[in-house]
């Protein structure tokens, strides 16, 4: 791939999860803001927390939209869910009731959940490797959170801020039907299927653990401003936005080798913060330490997820799952942290948190483990994976494939994508792929996809 695609590539991405960040993010404070006029500081914590919740279903339904959409219905899809998200701003933004207001945002949040997961396999799609990928999250996050910033301080009117998000959906979806839905990376994954499996259950374990403590602060945060005892739109937001980006930079190292022990402590630093928002009146190095800290998550939380998403069998789910499972755990123990938050038991809230912490201990030093398992085997497997890539380029010179025709061939053999998506993938009219396809049927002399595959399955590597 050349240089100049790459880097396209790499902007089309982070593009991507900028404005889905400042989407999600924007639409969060709004709905804030509306309910925190209707009813007291407690409930709009708690509902909250339940939209939240609801996003997490729509990151798991996305999957099943992903499988039996295809083309022009996709698209179709795509352009009705940015009307009715439009649509549903307008109610959060009006808030007639209570009542009407918490439905709308849960199904307005049931809706971003979808989109979450479709933007984050999208953005994996076309990220030419995972060389940069904590890099890239972080500057996304770093920008999503100053064009939130921006949208809340400098305009700070509610009807155009917005108006703003609804400007901005449009776009986010414009590129999301642009954008090619097959991976890039074909990885033989089968010898590390136990080793996948279980440094995926740990890292659910983990980020749903982490975010107990992060949820808890959030909404310890939330309270505050819904009090009005603090304005949680002021200059401590830089701080997360830039601890994003220093996050992403730092989780890149060495192959992202000292990522996970790195978030630990970080989450220590966020425990004290806990400490602080309860137990002093040094509200705004609370805020401070909290924006620091979650930006390191956030980012972590979203690598780690897409990172192990190309191995898994549905990529289109772990690519968007980390948010998930983030948002499921605000809204599990929503009731429970404004229980810890409001307790006058200081002893009990003490042994809560240090028992937290012990738990989560233990379950990121054993996902360090395995996850250094799941790399060396998969050391191994790209070994196997090369010999691979001889044999295909074997398949290609024995059959005196051009180079259009060798790209179409790998596609066909290794994706079950209808000839019209591949022709989307590959930016080229449906009539010139089929082309392309005849010409491949009569060098190899078969007449199905099935039979290429037969062929690729069944070719020596000594043939030339």
């Amino acid at each position: 791939m050349n240089t100049f695609k790459e880097r396209s590539n790499y902007l089309k991405a982070i593009a991507l999860m900028s404005i889905f960040t400042f989407i999600f993010l924007g639409i969060e404070y709004l709905f804030v803001d509306m309910v925190s006029l209707l009813v007291s500081e407690n409930r709009v914590v708690l509902s909250q927390d339940y939209v939240l919740g609801m996003s997490c279903l729509g990151f798991v339904l996305y999957p099943l939209y992903n499988r039996y959409f295809k083309g022009l219905p996709r698209k179709i899809c795509i352009i009705i869910s940015a009307v009715v998200i439009i649509g549903l701003i307008t109610i959060i933004y009006l808030h007639p009731t209570y009542p009407l207001t918490l439905i709308t945002g849960l199904v307005l949040f049931l809706f971003l959940g979808g989109l979450g997961g479709v933007t984050s396999y999208k953005a994996l799609c076309i990220l030419p490797n995972q060389k940069y990928l904590a890099r890239c999250v972080g500057l996304s996050y770093m920008i999503g959170i100053l064009l939130q910033f921006i949208n809340n301080n400098f305009i700070s009117v509610p009807l155009i801020e917005s108006i703003v998000l609804d400007i901005f959906m449009c776009l986010l979806m414009f590129i999301l039907t642009t954008v090619p839905n097959t991976l890039n990376h074909h990885l033989d994954v089968s010898m590390v299927k136990k080793e996948r499996q279980i440094c995926g259950g740990l890292l659910i374990l983990l980020v749903f653990m982490m975010s107990c403590v992060f949820s808890t602060l959030d909404n310890a945060v939330t309270l505050l401003h819904a009090t009005g005892e603090v304005n949680i739109e002021e200059l401590p937001r830089i701080v997360l936005a830039l601890s994003g980006f220093v996050g992403g930079i730092i989780f890149d190292l060495k192959e992202r080798r000292f990522m996970s022990m790195t978030m630990y402590y970080v989450m220590v630093l966020s425990t004290i913060c806990i400490v602080i928002l309860k137990y002093s009146e040094l509200y705004l190095i609370g805020l401070i330490i909290f924006y620091m800290t979650s930006g390191f998550f956030v980012v972590f939380f979203t690598t780690s997820f897409m990172e192990i998403a190309i191995y898994m069998r549905f990529p289109d789910l772990w690519a968007g799952l980390g948010r998930g499972v983030n948002n499921l755990a605000a809204m599990l123990i929503s009731k429970g942290s404004l229980f810890f938050i409001n307790s006058q038991e200081d002893l009990t809230a003490v042994i809560l948190v240090i028992c937290l912490f012990f738990f989560v201990s233990i379950i990121a030093f054993v996902y360090v483990i395995q996850r250094k398992n799941l790399i060396e085997k998969l050391s191994e497997s790209r070994k196997a994976l090369l010999t691979k890539e001889e044999k295909l380029l074997n398949i290609k010179e024995h059959y005196a494939f051009t180079p259009r025709e060798s790209e179409v061939f790998e596609y066909l053999i290794s994706t079950e994508d209808s000839v019209q998506d591949i022709a989307n993938n590959m930016y080229v009219s449906k009539r010139t792929l089929e082309r392309y396809i005849s010409a491949i049927y009569k060098k190899t002399g078969v007449k199905s996809r099935v039979s290429l595959l037969n062929i690729y399955n069944n070719y020596e590597n000594t043939l030339s």
